[in-house]
């Protein structure tokens, strides 16, 4: 009984934070498709400064307004997007609006997540999330900004040269572009964060670096079937613009558990050698 309670008192926490977390990004999300933000230059010490004020409307809101900032930053200007299914444009304001809620909202979900978990962590395992945080933060944030920026727009470039190539209409429908541009770039997001895996596993103790550098041939292969699952069309050249930088990841974060490991063991050797 003693143990039912306390698994009761865990989901119990679950769903506190849960809801705490909830409060906070559903106004988020109800401000992005029920508000656009109109421009309203403002003039300060003689330079133009960039500024925009909510007003409310609820078809060209902030997801909209995201959306043809998105096409325009990744698209082919002569590219032709299709409404193919009726409610084609309500799903994508949604997927827009969600991701755009989780970005804003990550870090009180951060915190809540931390919240949750220190209590329970050993002292060197808070201390290394300590140590971990700002870096996975930034490469999250460095692959999912290459992957909006410059991976899918080069994408949807060779991808189109190919159509072109063919002598068919450059035509896409506008679900499979938001699905194709979202998922392709938190791919890279993603990504980014396996130098972080790969030494936080290393300083817990629970895989040697030298595993890491003898099992390359598997992460090899594990990250072409990472690039062929996480990118929605069937071509290799997408799977190559995942799989490449995954690979080349991978190697950076075993590298950096060899130097952790090292300085380990000189740090351990110090007191020895001087005791000697």
């Amino acid at each position: 009984m003693g143990q039912f309670g306390k698994v009761l008192e865990i989901l119990g926490e679950i769903r506190r934070r849960l809801v705490r977390i909830a409060m906070v990004l559903a106004p988020i999300f109800g401000f992005l498709v029920t508000f656009e933000l109109k421009p309203l230059p403002l003039r300060v010490l003689g330079q133009t400064v960039p500024f925009a004020y909510p007003w409310p409307n609820l078809f060209y809101n902030v997801t909209a307004q995201a959306f043809r900032a998105l096409v325009q930053l990744e698209l082919p200007p002569n590219v032709v997007l299709l409404n193919v299914g009726v409610g084609d444009s309500i799903m994508v304001q949604i997927e827009i609006g969600l991701l755009l809620t989780v970005i804003i909202g990550m870090p009180w979900i951060v915190h809540e997540v931390g919240a949750f978990l220190v209590p329970a962590l050993r002292k060197n395992e808070r201390e290394m999330i300590r140590h971990i945080g700002f870096p996975a933060t930034a490469l999250f944030a460095l692959g999912t900004g290459l992957g909006v920026f410059f991976i899918t727009p080069l994408t949807f470039r060779l991808l189109f040269l190919y159509v072109a190539a063919m002598g068919l209409a450059p035509v896409l429908g506008v679900q499979q572009f938001v699905q194709f541009a979202l998922l392709y770039s938190l791919a890279f997001g993603l990504v980014f964060e396996l130098p972080v895996f790969v030494y936080a596993l290393t300083r817990l103790g629970v895989v040697r670096a030298a595993t890491w550098r003898k099992h390359w041939r598997g992460a090899v292969i594990g990250s072409l079937l990472f690039g062929m699952i996480v990118t929605p069309d069937n071509s290799g050249i997408t799977m190559l613009l995942i799989a490449l930088p995954m690979i080349g990841l991978y190697l950076a974060g075993a590298w950096f558990a060899g130097r952790w490991e090292r300085q380990l063991t000189k740090r351990r050797a110090g007191p020895t050698a001087v005791a000697g």
